[in-house]
């Protein structure tokens, strides 16, 4: 990628209220123009997850809308505490209902948990395309404890300081660079009244995606595999202490004409690991998906 296209991307980026299921704000940032293709990025991420990405898309000539998603970044919190995956299923529904064309779905962990089952299971034909990085019906529990251990760590008493939650950061991805705080760690956290740092999302969301029965969500998500009938990309990391390569040979089974790209190199965070990789690989499905639907 040229030096200089995230600045100038920035620059044409525009920012867009989308309603949520419940009514709530959607806030999205929305670059380029053509056939749209709506970003959903992984639980406690924000749209800026997508910079990169975005930029290839408007360039390959498609308009990429990077959302957060419900109680992220600066979505509205639901005042309810409604953080289900069919919450989040259903926002991705709404969205795609406010957008002249059926869009192509990319979405990442929770993301791709909700377009599964948007898609999958509550309204069949609502997106044109649904890439899912990284997520598929059978999940490690090693790697889930993983994840959500690191979010749960630090939901009562936050951080002192952003580089406090920057040394957590670089325990927790030992592989990364250090993200400096002066970068974009700032869009992670938020300034509570008693002057802590804590994460930007909603702590409810936690407990509400891990209530429920892990067996019956995992039956669930391979009966939406099963009906998926619109084009479908698989995105694994290939060091993915979430996805085993078992556990996307079973969803290939499940959906026999997903395209499958592994990412070597990269864990959960595909995006964040090897980013020029990964969105090729993005671009590269899509415009084929395009072609396709032209010939």
């Amino acid at each position: 990628m040229r030096n200089g296209s995230q600045p100038t991307t920035a620059r044409r980026m525009r920012r867009r209220l989308f309603t949520g299921a419940h009514g709530q704000a959607i806030v999205a940032d929305v670059v380029g123009r053509g056939a749209p293709v709506v970003l959903a990025h992984g639980g406690g991420q924000t749209r800026t997850a997508w910079a990169r990405t975005a930029t290839a898309l408007m360039q390959a000539g498609h308009q990429a809308i990077a959302i957060d998603m419900r109680g992220h970044g600066e979505s509205e919190w639901s005042p309810s505490g409604a953080y289900t995956f069919d919450d989040f299923a259903a926002d991705l529904l709404a969205i795609s209902a406010q957008l002249p064309e059926k869009p192509a779905l990319v979405g990442a962990s929770l993301g791709g948990l909700a377009g599964l089952i948007a898609e999958g299971e509550l309204q069949p034909g609502a997106f044109a395309s649904l890439t899912l990085v990284d997520i598929t019906p059978h999940m490690e529990a090693s790697g889930v404890a993983h994840i959500l251990g690191f979010m749960r760590a630090y939901l009562a008493d936050g951080f002192a300081s952003p580089d406090e939650a920057a040394d957590a950061i670089a325990a927790y991805l030992p592989h990364r660079e250090r993200r400096d705080r002066s970068a974009t760690l700032s869009r992670y956290l938020r300034r509570g009244d008693d002057g802590r740092f804590r994460w930007h999302w909603d702590p409810r969301f936690v407990t509400s995606v891990t209530q429920g029965d892990a067996g019956q969500t995992t039956e669930r998500l391979m009966a939406a595999s099963t009906h998926l009938r619109l084009p479908v990309h698989l995105i694994r990391g290939g060091s993915s202490n979430l996805v085993s390569e078992g556990a996307a040979q079973q969803f290939l089974r499940l959906a026999p004409h997903a395209v499958y790209t592994d990412v070597a190199g990269a864990g959960h965070m595909v995006a964040g690991d090897r980013n020029d990789a990964f969105t090729e690989a993005v671009v590269t499905f899509i415009k084929a998906r395009n072609t396709a639907d032209e010939g």
